[in-house]
């Protein structure tokens, strides 16, 4: 069972700051581009989203991974992950024995289905899969782009 009180005392010293860019009006730059070119700051030090590398999911095709706070930034007690899927792929049925998973929808339509129950995903959707429980995502017809949170951390 997740202590939440202690997971929020270790996330109340992170915060995310969106990193506005001269360069590109308000209205040209979705939510989801802010994420991706935002900044994490935290009491030591700060890191820019654009020096963290997409990486392809080694299973799922038409899914990519912005790493942006990993097991090592936190000692293993959780991790942050900016997911982008492309238009009509997935992420199919699949447990993490030991993680609490939370997805956080910036963009993008598509559905969930947590443990049976079919959720549709759209712009600031919440969803919680605990330990062991079977989940799968697929993305519409625009793609989905979400935040995918783990408790310990993924990697």
């Amino acid at each position: 069972m997740c202590n939440f009180l202690q997971v929020v005392k270790v996330i109340s010293s992170y915060y995310f700051r969106v990193n506005t860019l001269n360069n590109i009006g308000d209205d040209e730059m979705n939510t989801f581009e802010r994420f991706n070119h935002g900044k994490l700051i935290v009491s030591d030090g700060e890191k820019d989203f654009d020096d963290v590398i997409w990486s392809k999911h080694p299973i799922f095709e038409g899914v990519e991974l912005k790493h942006i706070v990993t097991s090592k930034d936190t000692e293993g007690q959780f991790s942050y992950h900016l997911v982008r899927i492309a238009p009509n792929c997935s992420i199919k049925q699949h447990t993490h024995e030991t993680q609490l998973e939370t997805h956080e929808v910036i963009m993008g339509t598509g559905e969930c289905i947590n443990d049976g129950t079919v959720i549709s995903y759209v712009p600031g959707v919440i969803s919680i899969m605990p330990a062991g429980i079977k989940h799968e995502i697929c993305a519409g017809m625009e793609g989905l782009y979400l935040f995918a949170k783990f408790m310990p951390a993924l990697c």
